[in-house]
């Protein structure tokens, strides 16, 4: 147990920042799974919506301590790479039927 008043008030910042650190991360995570599940289902306009609400929650995430700026960017990357491809899906699927 921290016994000075400097080491104190540090362990009283450090729970504070560790729930809301845990809240945000969670919070990313749960926007990312229903990105994913719109991807899933194949809907561009919904995928489309979900991204924009995921890279909202990751620039929150990447500017404060809850996540580095490059780890916020690479997921981004990644979860753009999937859209990009779910949409040149849907744009080549009906010049194959014609």
């Amino acid at each position: 147990m921290a016994h000075s008043l400097s080491a104190k008030k540090r362990v009283r910042q450090n729970t504070r920042r560790r729930t809301l650190n845990r809240a945000r991360r969670s919070q990313v995570k749960t926007q990312i799974k229903h990105f994913e599940t719109a991807l899933g289902e194949g809907n561009v306009a919904t995928a489309q919506e979900q991204f924009q609400a995921v890279v909202k929650k990751l620039d929150k995430a990447g500017t404060t301590s809850t996540m580095h700026k490059k780890t916020a960017a690479r997921k981004k990357s990644r979860l753009a790479k999937k859209l990009n491809a779910l949409k040149a899906k849907q744009t080549a699927a009906p010049q194959h039927k014609a």
